[in-house]
């Protein structure tokens, strides 16, 4: 095991780890020695098939609706305190929903709102630590996105929360920063995935010419969280195999 990448003894918390992006990330620490617990949506672990991209073994599990703040507020803390916070929840609403105000709450509630809350949440226990924390956010927040509005909305905002943050952070010990995955295949994505024409459409804009797995997210995150990013702080990567160019 590369040693930089050795995360033995550390406590990782993954916001929206039960699947899709979060889970290949928890899954990924958990295989490098991590202690690792994840927050989902679901009453409990066993609410979750592998079929939709879920593998809870080795990971402890809260259910938190993370776009209620007090719920975040009251949810127990997984560990006394935290090597690294991954916040990756994330929500979409389609048929032009965000346009009107029930979806574009909700949307804001979960991908932008709550990173706030949720990193407040463990900021002492991050400091303590001298941790790190990962925001995911998406190139949808790098430029327009047809239909949603609120999508791209927060995650624009989710890059710039990376930048104050990583700035605000810094003195305490704790490097904040962010990845921009591109289409990746997850039950978030299946309008576009499993549509055939969509599919084809999408994969003619990659140049790397694949969707990605939730493992290409997973490598980022772990150098984003490991001493080989030591020096990086308020950045957010492009992880989309080009599609943004």
């Amino acid at each position: 095991m590369n040693g930089d990448t050795d995360f033995t003894g550390r406590q990782v918390l993954v916001v929206g780890g039960s699947s899709g992006i979060g889970n290949g990330v928890a899954q990924a620490f958990r295989a490098r020695g991590a202690a690792v617990h994840v927050w989902g949506t679901r009453p409990s672990a066993a609410d979750y098939q592998a079929d939709e991209g879920s593998d809870l073994t080795g990971l402890g599990y809260d259910c938190v609706d993370v776009g209620d703040p007090d719920a975040v507020a009251a949810a127990p803390a997984p560990f006394p305190a935290l090597d690294v916070l991954v916040l990756c929840q994330g929500t979409v609403v389609y048929k032009r929903g965000e346009f009107e105000r029930p979806g574009w709450d909700r949307v804001m509630a979960i991908n932008l709102d709550s990173l706030i809350h949720c990193a407040n949440r463990f900021r002492d226990g991050l400091a303590e630590r001298r941790g790190s924390v990962i925001i995911v956010s998406s190139i949808s927040g790098l430029s327009a996105n047809v239909g949603n509005p609120a999508y791209a909305a927060s995650k624009a905002g989710a890059i710039s929360l990376t930048k104050t943050l990583g700035q605000a952070w810094a003195p305490l010990g704790i490097r904040v920063n962010g990845l921009a995955p591109g289409l990746v295949d997850t039950k978030l994505t299946r309008v576009t995935t499993q549509n055939p024409q969509r599919r084809e459409g999408a994969l003619s804009r990659i140049p790397t010419g694949r969707l990605g797995e939730p493992a290409d997210m997973a490598g980022a995150a772990l150098f984003l969280a490991s001493p080989l990013a030591a020096y990086v702080c308020g950045h957010t990567l492009v992880v989309d195999g080009g599609l943004s160019l």
